[in-house]
């Protein structure tokens, strides 16, 4: 199949022969974020190193959404609809309202500031987990140049409350994070203290508990070129990472399944539309997209 390299027959059912990848655009400095907002049937990514959130609409192109973005990355939704997006340059996590206006939920942890938000999900009793690496104020190109205050780290917050607690900190540069659709497992990408000649990269998964503990975090599956910046897991648990040669999709066993081939390394990913059976994907400057015989896991 053009445009695909097969390496487990179940991958020949996620993709549909005659949905080849299309270009939606392209002319951006690096894509990040992507997040489909269903009710206004549109996404919403960001440009992140010309400091703002763009919107494409099918049929209309794009738009500015917000600008300036203060140098956002991740965004999602939370369980109220409400978008949460990672700061790098106020590095914090904000909310935008029904009214429009953006609440600041947090900036530090421990007295300290955070180094600069790069990814979050929202689980479904509320919580909000985000990645905390340092890459943000490591150069003025994505946020600008500050001295970080504490290491790189995988947080919970209780927005309910204000509540924020390390779950993780043992990465380097944590980065994309996911969970499975039942929850009980929390895919984590490890992209590495990226001054050092060989750094950790690979994705780890953590177990669960009921209560929200982690336990686990094992590596799950070591991306081949490139690494994992962002992923996204669908209806059956596949996770659908990004990688220098396009989309990988693995297995809940952590085993490469198939890819999707794009022409520039891919930074993050996300499923859209109204079925969720949408793949968007950030190649670089281009923003591509793809139809799919699996959908993503639904999420407000």
């Amino acid at each position: 199949m053009d445009g695909f390299e097969i390496h487990d027959e179940r991958f020949k059912h996620y993709v549909l022969a005659n949905a080849p990848l299309e270009e939606l655009g392209s002319g951006f400095r690096w894509i990040e974020g992507p997040v489909w907002m269903g009710d206004a049937d549109c996404l919403l990514f960001q440009d992140l190193p010309r400091n703002r959130t763009m919107r494409w609409i099918e049929g209309a192109g794009f738009s500015v959404y917000r600008a300036p973005s203060n140098y956002a990355n991740g965004q999602t939704r939370d369980r109220e609809g409400r978008l949460i997006a990672c700061s790098h340059r106020g590095r914090c996590l904000t909310r935008t309202e029904y009214d429009g206006t953006v609440t600041t939920l947090v900036e530090r942890h421990a007295g300290k500031r955070l180094n600069s938000p790069n990814d979050v999900v929202v689980k479904s009793d509320g919580t909000i987990w985000f990645s905390d690496p340092v890459y943000g104020i490591a150069n003025d190109y994505e946020g600008g140049r500050q001295r970080s205050e504490q290491p790189p780290a995988l947080y919970r917050l209780d927005p309910r409350t204000g509540e924020i607690q390390v779950m993780a900190g043992d990465f380097d540069g944590p980065n994309g994070l996911a969970f499975s659709p039942d929850e009980r497992r929390l895919y984590v990408a490890e992209t590495g203290d990226q001054s050092k000649p060989d750094p950790r990269q690979y994705i780890r998964v953590f177990d669960v508990s009921p209560d929200g503990a982690l336990s686990g975090g094992d590596i799950f599956h070591k991306i081949e070129p490139g690494y994992c910046d962002g992923m996204r897991v669908d209806e059956d648990g596949n996770v659908w990472s990004s990688a220098a040669d396009g989309v990988h999709c693995i297995s809940p066993e952590g085993k490469l399944m198939g890819k999707i081939l794009v022409p520039h390394p891919v930074s993050n990913i996300t499923f859209g539309g109204p079925t969720k059976n949408r793949l968007f994907i950030g190649g670089s400057h281009t923003l591509y997209a793809i139809f799919l015989d699996r959908r993503g896991v639904q999420t407000p």
